[in-house]
């Protein structure tokens, strides 16, 4: 069994080293927050790494390959790596390797998602999955199709589809461009402008479960795409869209006596869902600190998302466990405690300490919520109790009862973006009351 790291406390690092004097020569300093994040980040990305394989493998016969051209059509065919699949969780994991790669200088990163890119975008791997889809589609419709590897690619029906695959494109079409990347960037922003589901004051909405519910996942789906848009063509309107999702979802998901947001809100009969999951409220955590990572400083919703930004960071780190996580019910501490929704806080708290749209203080925030995911990872960069790919139910069961993975890029994309940006934070830092006492003075 893979042996969990044991993550020592370090709150009184610093006292006691006050009272003992320096460390003995040659003694070995405990390594900061930081320093373990960097390194903790590091080998979940050396891991991914060495385990995608750029393969297609038949499930019937077992036989491997590594290009489709001129192979019989099966539907036994399939991505042989989770991390070549077309999902919207690898486009996350893409934007955090991205990210690696300009944090870190290190162009294994890049490499990795342009090959990963150029793998799917392929002549002949594309088209075979393309014949693949249409064959199973005129068979069976809809629900034939998601049984197929890279079915989102085609369906391209709902921002799971096109949303965060497509803003990792954005970021690889600005330092490798391909006309088939920016075929799909435009795909996904015609998708988003003109057929995906709003409600009439354009807040993104799905048809399911109910028709015309909104989904704090969807946060994310949609704003990843649209800051990005802004910056990579300088239109403005894309902003404001992404603007006006942020404060909209605000509106219908916010519950003001919990100060945290619901999953969702069914319109037709004016209820919210029953949950306050971590990962509804880490998807919009950190689709905002996108947003303000992207949006023009005299944008002006600018304050406005500030103001929001800041108040879900006051909401959400009261609800912090002991352990540094946040659990997979916010409000339920007898939940189990999650990983996912836990790295998109910490990320999101980080970055908006290091970008001054938060108070300093909320670093000690991250930097226990950053013990509490090293302390959820192997030494082999392995990333355990990622909540599995959760909908919607009317019943908090459902939400306490689902199953966890490891190394789900779900889970790993979060995560790293978290120890990344714990990697070169400040760190926490207070006024000492020593050095205050001479400003209170007796008046007369």
């Amino acid at each position: 069994m893979k042996k969990i790291l044991l993550i020592a406390a370090l709150a009184c690092t610093t006292a006691l080293h006050a009272q003992q004097g320096p460390a003995r020569s040659g003694a070995p300093r405990p390594k900061t927050t930081q320093q373990q994040a960097e390194e903790a980040v590091k080998k979940i990305a050396e891991r991914i790494l060495r385990n995608t394989t750029y393969t297609f493998k038949d499930t019937e016969t077992g036989q491997v390959y590594t290009n489709l051209k001129g192979v019989p059509l099966k539907r036994t065919m399939t991505v042989e790596s989770h991390y070549n699949n077309w999902h919207y969780t690898n486009g996350v994991t893409n934007i955090a390797m991205l990210e690696m790669a300009d944090r870190f200088g290190d162009k294994r990163y890049e490499d990795f998602v342009l090959r990963s890119m150029n793998f799917v975008f392929n002549e002949g791997n594309l088209d075979y999955f393309r014949r693949l889809y249409d064959q199973a589609f005129a068979e069976g419709g809809w629900r034939a199709v998601p049984r197929l590897s890279w079915h989102m690619i085609f369906r391209n029906k709902r921002l799971d589809d096109n949303g965060p695959m497509g803003a990792s494109l954005i970021e690889l079409q600005q330092r490798h461009p391909s006309p088939a990347f920016l075929d799909y960037i435009n795909t996904t922003a015609e998708h988003l402008n003109y057929a995906e589901p709003r409600l009439a004051d354009g807040t993104i909405a799905r048809i399911w479960p109910h028709e015309n519910t909104i989904w704090a996942d969807d946060a994310f789906m949609a704003v990843s795409f649209l800051c990005r848009m802004g910056k990579f063509t300088g239109d403005d309107k894309y902003f404001d869209d992404a603007a006006n999702q942020i404060l909209k979802y605000t509106q219908y998901l916010w519950c003001p006596e919990k100060q945290i947001y619901y999953h969702c809100y069914h319109t037709d009969v004016k209820e919210h869902g029953v949950a306050h999951w971590s990962r509804a409220n880490g998807w919009i955590f950190m689709a905002t600190a996108d947003l303000l990572t992207y949006m023009p400083e005299n944008h002006p919703k600018r304050q406005a998302v500030i103001d929001n930004f800041r108040m879900q960071a006051q909401g959400v780190a009261r609800y912090q466990a002991q352990s540094g996580l946040w659990h997979q019910l916010l409000d339920k501490s007898d939940s189990y405690e999650e990983i996912s929704g836990t790295a998109m806080f910490v990320f999101g708290m980080a970055r908006g300490v290091k970008k001054g749209w938060l108070h300093p203080d909320y670093i000690y925030v991250a930097e226990q919520g950053t013990k509490g995911i090293l302390s959820m990872m192997t030494e082999e960069g392995d990333v355990t109790n990622i909540c599995v790919g959760t909908g919607i139910m009317p019943s908090l069961t459902f939400y306490y009862t689902r199953p966890t993975e490891v190394n789900a890029p779900m889970g790993e994309g979060p995560v790293i973006r978290a120890l990344m940006e714990m990697s070169d934070a400040p760190r926490y830092t207070e006024i000492n009351a020593n050095d205050q006492y001479d400003k209170i003075v007796v008046k007369k």
